[in-house]
C-alpha cells in the first residue's frame, strides 16, 4: 500500500514544483479515483490574487466536474502540506474518503497539527487522514522556498 501512496504523492509534489517554479508557495495535491488521478492542483493565491486558490481547492473544482457531482466519495486526496482550515472544510463538504499528507503544518494545519477538523467528532462526515509519507522531500521543498524568500528579502 505505501507504494502507492509514495506514487501518488510523488504526482502531488509534481504540482508543488509547478507552484515553486511561478513562485508560490510550494504546495501541490492530486485526487485519485479507482487507482487514477482524475484532478490536479497546485498553489496559485498570489499568481490568480485570489484568496481561494489553494492547491485542495483548484482540484476539488476539477474532480467535481470529472465526476459530475458535488460529492467526491471513493476519493482520496494526496497533498504535500497539511490543509488549512478552509480546505479542510471543503474536504469535508466534498465527502471525500480520504487525505494522505506529506508534511504537517504547525501554524495552520487542520489534520492533526493545530486541530483535526477532517476527523472531528460532530460533523456529518470524517476524512480519513494519513500523514508523513515522503514527509522529508514534501517539508524539504517547503524549507528551501522560503530560504530563498528570504535571501530576496534582505537584498
Amino acid at each position: 500500500m505505501i507504494a502507492n501512496e509514495e506514487k501518488y504523492m510523488k504526482a502531488a509534489i509534481k504540482q508543488a514544483k509547478k507552484a515553486y517554479s511561478i513562485g508560490e508557495v510550494p504546495i501541490g495535491c492530486v485526487i485519485v479515483y479507482d487507482g487514477r488521478i482524475i484532478a490536479r492542483g497546485y498553489n496559485r493565491r498570489t499568481t490568480d490574487k485570489n484568496t481561494l486558490a489553494h492547491a485542495e481547492i483548484i482540484a476539488i473544482r476539477k474532480a467535481c466536474k470529472k465526476m459530475g457531482d458535488w460529492r467526491l466519495e471513493g476519493c482520496t486526496m494526496y497533498v504535500t502540506l497539511e490543509p488549512c482550515p478552509m480546505c479542510a472544510g471543503a474536504l469535508l463538504q466534498s465527502r471525500i474518503d480520504g487525505c494522505v499528507v506529506g508534511c504537517m503544518n504547525p501554524k495552520a494545519g487542520c489534520a492533526g497539527s493545530v486541530t483535526n477538523i477532517l476527523e472531528m467528532d460532530g460533523f456529518n462526515h470524517k476524512v480519513a487522514v494519513m500523514t508523513g509519507v515522503l514527509e522529508e522531500e514534501c517539508s524539504g521543498m517547503m524549507k528551501q522556498f522560503f530560504k530563498e524568500l528570504r535571501g530576496r528579502k534582505e537584498k
